[in-house]
């Protein structure tokens, strides 16, 4: 078989990188965004049959897609909170990720991050609804995330929750904006630009709402500090 095809699945409408596992440790991931549901039934199932010891994750999927894949492959785990979907075991964990949410509209993009972390083999200990609103929340949480090898903060509205934990823990720390917020949040530029400009060393951020990358970033750090440390 030609080596070009062995790394690469053509399904007509996508060509699949079932090589990268191999190349970086962690399978290809769905993006389910703007893909009809029988495409990504298609897609979960070529890369399930491509790597069938490790968890395949699909995200951003719309309720038709987690109900087509509830229904043709019915030994998917389907998280509607997080709009995604997993076909395959969970690696062993390998370290711990603290996701700390500031609200509880936050839920999805803190969701999304959970689950990719588990997919990418780190354990999750989630803190939700610990806002800088109710500040005491979080100063009474603090001993639930000191200790974990790595942390997600997901905040809307100005975004200031990842400042607030950055000055409390020494543990690296990727911001993750939301577009929650009222009409000056601007969609989450306005956390966005908050986090960007955080005084309090360590702070890695990503994109708006984008509890995916978030936690990909996240689980290699967890592993590798147990892995390396």
């Amino acid at each position: 078989m030609d080596e070009r095809a062995e790394r690469t699945a053509d399904l007509g409408f996508a060509r699949l990188d079932v090589d990268r596992a191999r190349r970086t440790g962690d399978p290809e991931v769905v993006y389910g965004a703007g893909k009809t549901p029988e495409q990504v039934v298609a897609i979960l199932t070529t890369l399930h049959d491509a790597n069938p010891t490790r968890a395949v994750l699909a995200t951003r999927l719309d309720d038709a897609a987690i109900d087509l894949v509830g229904v043709r492959l019915p030994e998917a785990r389907l998280d509607r909170v997080a709009r995604a979907v997993t076909l395959g075991p969970l690696p062993a964990p390998v370290g711990t990720v603290a996701i700390i949410a500031a609200g509880t509209s936050d839920a999805p993009v803190a969701a999304e991050a959970a689950l990719t972390v588990q997919v990418h083999g780190s354990a999750v200990r989630r803190i939700d609804d610990v806002g800088v609103a109710g500040i005491h929340r979080l100063l009474e949480a603090r001993d639930e995330f000191a200790d974990a090898d790595c942390l997600i903060v997901v905040a809307g509205m100005e975004g200031a929750l990842p400042s607030v934990v950055g000055g409390l823990v020494g543990v690296p720390l990727v911001a993750v904006p939301t577009s929650v917020g009222y009409g000056a949040s601007f969609g989450g530029l306005a956390a966005l630009l908050a986090m960007l400009n955080s005084c309090a060393p360590g702070i890695s951020v990503v994109n708006i709402d984008n509890g995916y990358g978030a936690g990909v970033f996240a689980a290699r750090v967890a592993r590798n500090a147990r892995t390396r440390g």
